[in-house]
């Protein structure tokens, strides 16, 4: 249940809050930050923690995040991670004195301040977020409650199994639609065993118990694979004093973190997969790029170049504008802690896969080999630059970016000096990157519905 129909359901004194601190958080935009106020430190515990104060808005967004991703799920039950992410605000246990809670009391309570919550989890991180009001009586009630559920989740049992449910009933529709297909299918192909290439299915969430929620949170929950991120009108002490608050009441672990395996070499290939759609869906690509790769700016330069700038790049000239072989064609990478993936996609007419595909593949060549135009990279570094400060508009916006700059360990000034980055990358430097990057021999294709 989102949280707008949560409130229309706990009633309308609820409402009325939330009405209007909706409306604050439209109408007043944070404008673009010159010079970032980024400041870091530690909790007492071992928690990292990012903060921007500003007074623009009259909220606080907080972040928690962990090390905790399905990149970590156990052999055969790949969904633990999601589903104990889900699971932390369902239910909060009796520690310390307190009453434990249920989760309609949970969202009441929150509800009741106006305090928006939500929860993310990937490969590599998951966590939650909050949003309150600054300065009101009673946000600071919805900051110890996520604490809470953080750190003494009950997860109840019989929500347990409705949670299960759903997940369950999701991955059957998934496995309908030809996108979700070819996604399980490339992800399968270009990283085989590895746990980026690993999705859930109704047999591993089936086999999901308790005992490894409990274990999951145990293990990765913790102050010391924490990274709290705080944007809002709060001093740094306030900052302080919120973070302490939080880590506080997390344990520390006592076990290293799994070794990370390192991604496969790539060995290209092709999947056929049947589906009776009208179209055939296709997934091309491979493992390129992870996080804090000196690449990552001539990678993200070319790639608008190549696919990722809508009608303005190669791919959509090649394959769409000048031989109408599809409506839309696009390529895109992910930076995780181990090179993910780089993907081009497009869907197009039965009958004409091979066809879609022999102009992709020429286009792709010609790029790895001559590299792109003057023109090309002054259009893409004038989007790119200006899209970045788009980005840095909103607390969330940069509540988001901050988390992830603690979270893999990037440079303090990395979103200063991120613009800066962009212009200085050369023709050659985006040539270069591609060339030891990317290779058409090594890219994996998927076709659903060949």
């Amino acid at each position: 249940m989102n949280q707008a129909r949560i409130l229309l359901k706990y009633g309308g004194v609820a409402l009325r809050r939330f009405c209007l601190f909706f409306a604050a958080s439209v109408l007043l935009v944070v404008p673009a930050w010159a010079g970032l106020p980024l400041e870091q430190w530690k909790t007492a515990n071992g928690a990292k923690v990012m903060f921007v104060g500003t007074s623009a808005i009259p909220m606080i967004d907080i972040s928690v995040e962990f090390d905790a991703g399905s990149r970590l799920d156990p052999a055969g039950k790949s969904g633990l991670a999601a589903l104990t992410n889900d699971m932390l605000e369902k239910g909060i246990a009796a520690e310390n004195g307190q009453r434990g809670m249920a989760e309609p009391q949970i969202m009441d309570a929150l509800a009741d301040v106006g305090a928006i919550q939500s929860s993310k989890v990937g490969m590599d991180r998951g966590g939650y977020r909050l949003r309150i009001l600054a300065h009101q009586d009673g946000s600071d009630g919805a900051v110890k409650l996520m604490t809470r559920w953080l750190s003494h989740p009950s997860f109840p049992v019989d929500v347990m199994k409705r949670e299960k449910a759903v997940m369950v009933a999701a991955i059957k529709e998934e496995l309908t639609r030809p996108q979700n297909i070819g996604s399980r299918a490339f992800k399968k192909i270009v990283y085989g065993g590895h746990p980026y290439g690993v999705s859930p299915t109704e047999a591993s969430v089936t086999a999901i118990s308790r005992d490894d929620l409990i274990a999951f949170h145990k293990a990765y929950y913790t102050a010391d694979r924490a990274v709290i991120g705080i944007v809002g009108d709060l001093t740094k002490d306030e900052a302080k004093a919120l973070a302490e608050g939080i880590s506080s009441q997390l344990s520390v672990s006592s076990k290293q973190m799994p070794v990370i395996p390192e991604v496969p070499l790539q060995k290209g290939g092709r999947e056929g997969l049947p589906h009776p759609a009208t179209q055939a869906h296709v997934f091309k690509g491979m493992a390129a790029v992870k996080r804090g790769d000196p690449d990552f700016f001539p990678m993200t330069v070319g790639n608008y170049i190549l696919g990722g700038g809508g009608f303005s790049s190669r791919l959509m000239n090649e394959v769409r504008e000048k031989r109408g072989l599809t409506y839309g064609v696009s390529s895109s990478f992910q930076t995780m802690v181990q090179p993910g993936p780089f993907i081009i996609g497009l869907s197009t007419e039965k009958s004409q896969v091979n066809d879609a595909l022999k102009v992709v593949d020429s286009t792709v060549a010609a790029f790895l080999e001559k590299g792109p135009t003057d023109a090309e990279m002054e259009a893409a570094k004038s989007h790119l630059t200006s899209s970045f400060v788009m980005n840095m508009e909103g607390n969330r916006k940069v509540l988001e970016l901050i988390t992830m700059v603690g979270s893999y360990n990037l440079p303090m000034d990395y979103l200063d000096t991120w613009t800066d980055k962009v212009k200085a990358v050369t023709a050659e430097d985006v040539r270069t990157a591609f060339g030891r990057k990317l290779s058409l021999e090594k890219m994996a294709t998927v076709v659903v519905g060949e």
